[in-house]
């Protein structure tokens, strides 16, 4: 028999080849997978250090579900978390009164406080700041929390520096993340937005063009005291726009101007502050959620 060419063979291995994976193609699948059970915890595994809880302890509390709600984006508001306290859902300032004080004369002592009805304009799913009418407070206090928040600055700048749409949010009406006009705007950096006032600059500046809205997403661990020794300070983790600005940062006290802050003991929960500083800014979109630890129900 004559010998065949390497050539030849080769072609004939080919179509071979191609043939059986036709047939593969067109060979329908064999089934669903077998439906496989594991188990949904152990109690013979190790206890975990400083825990009461063995490594996928069965009898672990289960974390409570929540909706995750949606993301904002420029031109409308997104929807909170369904464990969400709403602080301003873009009607009204139902949840909020304002803290006033007088303004007196350079050198002396400002008026005492007084709690007013919320007086901010509401309008077209917003508010905003009315110069001189005072700080808005929440009516309900919070200890460690989750806010969302977001605000925009004028397009036309009352002022530059620190008159450039200053705000603040401001955790137990003494703990400060500056809200602030912070483009193309030098100030000091301490004082920009985003920044721990007085205390801590931001890491980065990604605040957005004036006219455009910001989104702060910030986790608040309040102080604890035991007596009139502090024993925890408050940590701030913070994103502005999704950027990072501070990664669970201590801070060295209350906020203060041209001083160091320090801390005096207060109660474990107050109220949230948003401050009037005498210039415009709006906010929309803003919601707390309550902080627990683990394994709380």
């Amino acid at each position: 028999m004559k010998r065949r060419s390497l050539r030849t063979l080769a072609l004939i291995g080919f179509f071979a080849v191609a043939g059986f994976a036709q047939q593969d193609a067109a060979r329908p699948l064999s089934g669903k997978p077998p439906y496989r059970k594991a188990p949904t915890g152990y109690d013979k595994s190790p206890v975990l250090p400083g825990q009461q809880w063995r490594v996928h302890d069965g009898t672990r509390p289960h974390p409570r579900v929540v909706e995750p709600g949606t993301p904002s984006t420029a031109a409308q508001p997104g929807e909170p978390p369904s464990d969400a306290i709403v602080l301003f859902g873009g009607k009204d300032l139902s949840q909020w009164e304002t803290e006033y004080r007088e303004r007196r004369g350079q050198g002396q002592p400002r008026g005492p406080i007084e709690i007013r009805p919320a007086s901010w304009t509401v309008a077209d799913g917003y508010f905003e700041v009315v110069p001189g009418a005072g700080s808005l407070i929440t009516k309900e206090k919070f200890g460690d929390v989750q806010l969302h928040l977001e605000f925009m600055t004028p397009t036309e700048p009352e002022g530059d520096s620190q008159w450039r749409a200053n705000s603040g949010i401001i955790f137990m009406k003494r703990y400060e993340i500056q809200v602030l006009d912070s483009y193309n705007n030098p100030t000091y950096a301490d004082g920009q937005a985003g920044a721990i006032y007085g205390q801590f600059p931001p890491l980065v500046n990604p605040v957005r063009k004036p006219g455009e809205w910001n989104f702060y997403d910030i986790v608040f661990e309040a102080p604890k005291f035991e007596g009139s020794k502090l024993v925890k300070p408050v940590h701030f983790t913070v994103f502005l726009n999704g950027v990072l600005l501070h990664n669970r940062q201590p801070a060295i006290g209350r906020m203060a101007h041209q001083v160091v802050g320090t801390y005096e003991p207060h109660d474990a929960e107050e109220p949230l502050m948003l401050q009037d500083h005498d210039v415009h800014v709006r906010f929309r979109n803003v919601w707390v959620r309550r902080l627990k630890g683990y394994d709380a129900r």
